[in-house]
């Protein structure tokens, strides 16, 4: 358990690292929108390779499907509260967020960090942590980091109030692993594919409706052929 907290705080650390860099350097919009079309690239893969593949060794493709739909349906009915209650330009790099509310800010950073970290639970609980879906998170939540963060700067945030709240992003995301890893019986193949699939569903949606937005908001038609660069990258990491 205690591994599956540190992989999923280390992963989240990126958020952190992110935001240090948008207050020290302020990096462009452009270099961003790269970064999270090749994240999620790299999540995709780890989806389809890591959960998906997986669950179908236990469980039907009808029962699969279901829970996938499930999942991605409870993000966005999260994703949705929260952007009602002022949470909707939590990752807008140019300061819309000052018009929104603080604690919903926080907490739509921490809806988008459960559903991997809980997935990167999972495959400590599978004997030990996924490279291609850690090298994914790390990838999608940096650029999130930043262009949150460089959003909170212009809207005149200080920093160590950003810092404060991706710490406490970073704890959460680490005790959702923990919660991966403790929830599922290694015994349990059925109930663990099931698992699998919902947390498939709801990072699908996290990736559709925060990370690539943003990136096609700025690469516009170079998006696809970076988020396929980073599938491609997902499937090369797989076999280490």
């Amino acid at each position: 358990m205690f591994a599956a907290f540190v992989w999923g705080a280390l992963g989240a650390s990126a958020l952190l690292i992110g935001a240090l860099i948008a207050y020290r350097f302020a990096p462009g919009r452009r270099v961003i929108a790269i970064v999270m079309a090749l994240g999620t690239g790299l999540l995709i893969g780890s989806v389809s390779f890591e959960l998906i593949d997986e669950a179908l060794k236990t469980q039907t493709v009808g029962w699969v499907g279901l829970l996938v739909l499930v999942g991605g349906a409870v993000f966005a009915a999260g994703d949705w509260l929260i952007s009602r209650r002022g949470g909707g330009q939590r990752k807008d790099p140019s300061g819309k967020q000052e018009d929104g509310s603080p604690l919903a800010i926080v907490l739509g950073s921490v809806l988008d960090g459960i559903p991997e970290s809980f997935v990167l639970g999972l495959t400590v609980l599978q004997g030990g942590v996924s490279v291609p879906l850690f090298a994914g998170v790390l990838l999608s939540n940096l650029p999130e980091g930043m262009s949150s963060s460089s959003g909170l700067k212009a809207a005149g945030w200080p920093r160590g109030r950003v810092v404060v709240m991706w710490l406490a992003v970073v704890a959460v995301s680490g005790l959702s692993a923990a919660a991966g890893y403790v929830l599922l019986d290694p015994a349990s193949g059925h109930t663990g594919a099931l698992v699998q699939a919902f947390a498939a569903g709801a990072l699908l949606a996290m990736l559709a409706d925060s990370l690539l937005p943003e990136a096609y908001g700025v690469e516009g038609v170079m998006t696809g052929p970076l988020v396929v660069a980073g599938f491609a990258l997902s499937l090369g990491l797989s076999a280490i």
